[in-house]
């Protein structure tokens, strides 16, 4: 299937202000892109591109005194298949992971395994290793948590999250990723586009959407606590210890946002 997905977004800046943005479709898609894909900057300041230290593709800009409108689109190639189940992956050693997995069992900005590890080993000590203590992870935070957009809070943690018992999709993200790492098992977060294919249409505003990844028998799967069903169509765009590293733009001065419109859906070859 094909899908077309970008944003418009305007922020208002009294002086000029340096900005990172992430807002790229993540370099392991790449391939799967039709045309290359544009983001566009009004008035028309440069942006230069570069690679984070995650693999991220970031862009440098610095937006003028007055503002800047921030425009993107692009045409996906996907597979159209559901997210993959694979319920005999399994759990590795702390001994055998590579070393670039030991950071996604660290404590990190939103994720605070110190204050929730006693509570994920009472509540899964005795789940299967592997796929089901995730999928059983899942399945906790999926119950435990509240979803609405009125729970926003950019502040708020993984323990906090579980403490309120409610959030929006990062914080349902964060609290399965701190569970995860808790119980030996990495997991980073992910940011990217998710839009209503082969689910009901959501009248909500559309906006990017937050999940997780963890890492089971040598590769990292797929994983979504809030919906907690596989998902067609996913466009990864950013991945990260938490949301603190895919912020979407990051601004170095005061900035307003103006103005902030996502959209992805499929559209017919």
């Amino acid at each position: 299937m094909l899908i077309k997905a970008g944003f418009d977004i305007e922020y208002g800046a009294e002086n000029p202000t340096p900005m990172v943005i992430m807002l790229s479709i993540h370099p392991s898609r790449i391939g799967d892109l039709v045309s290359p894909e544009t983001i566009v900057a009004e008035p028309n300041v440069p942006i230069r591109f570069y690679h984070d230290s995650f693999g991220n593709f970031c862009g440098r800009l610095t937006a003028p005194a007055g503002g800047v409108r921030l425009r993107g689109s692009t045409l996906v190639r996907d597979s159209g298949l559901p997210d993959e189940i694979a319920p005999y992956a399994q759990q590795a050693t702390i001994e055998a992971l590579p070393d670039e997995c030991l950071l996604y069992l660290m404590a990190s900005r939103y994720c605070e395994t110190d204050k929730l590890a006693d509570i994920a080993w009472a509540l899964f000590k005795d789940t299967p290793l592997g796929w089901p203590r995730v999928k059983a992870i899942c399945e906790f935070v999926h119950n435990h948590l509240e979803f609405g957009y009125a729970h926003a809070n950019p502040g708020k943690t993984a323990f906090d999250a579980y403490t309120e018992k409610r959030g929006v999709c990062r914080d349902f993200a964060h609290l399965a990723v701190t569970l995860c790492r808790c119980m030996n098992i990495p997991a980073r977060y992910v940011t990217g586009y998710l839009g209503d294919i082969g689910v009901p249409a959501d009248p909500a505003p559309m906006d990017f959407s937050g999940w997780f990844e963890a890492y089971l028998s040598g590769r990292w799967y797929t994983f979504d606590a809030r919906h907690n069903a596989p998902r067609i169509g996913r466009i990864l765009m950013g991945t990260g210890r938490d949301a603190a590293d895919v912020a979407l733009t990051t601004s170095f001065g005061l900035i307003e946002l103006k103005k902030f419109q996502v959209f992805t859906e499929e559209v017919k070859a």
